[in-house]
């Protein structure tokens, strides 16, 4: 039996909304980005919100904004993508890999 992670849900809408944003030359931040963003802002009820192209660049933002930088160490597991510590490296902070629980693989 074959078992899809993570398969997308994607209609003919979604579809069309990214060939108009090509027509229209938008491939960054654009209108809709825009409008996303005050869309998900009033939907969280957040002041702010920023919209990233993948979750390693949220890691990285998440990082930065708490300061984390050259001379750091982060704490993280061994057992994570590989995205947790490119994001890392990436402030110019040292990961330090620390066991988890066997049986339920968060940090010990």
């Amino acid at each position: 039996m074959k078992i899809i992670f993570g398969k997308p849900y994607i209609t003919d809408k979604e579809i069309n909304e990214v060939v108009d944003s090509l027509k229209k030359g938008w491939l960054g931040k654009g209108p809709k980005v825009d409008k996303f963003e005050k869309d998900f802002s009033k939907y969280t009820g957040f002041k702010y919100c920023v919209a990233l192209n993948s979750c390693s660049a949220g890691l990285f933002l998440g990082l930065k904004s708490f300061g984390i930088g050259c001379g750091d160490e982060v704490i993280t597991s061994p057992m994570t993508f590989a995205a947790t510590v490119n994001a890392i490296v990436a402030t110019g902070a040292r990961p330090i890999f620390v066991d988890v629980k066997k049986n339920i693989g968060i940090i010990d």
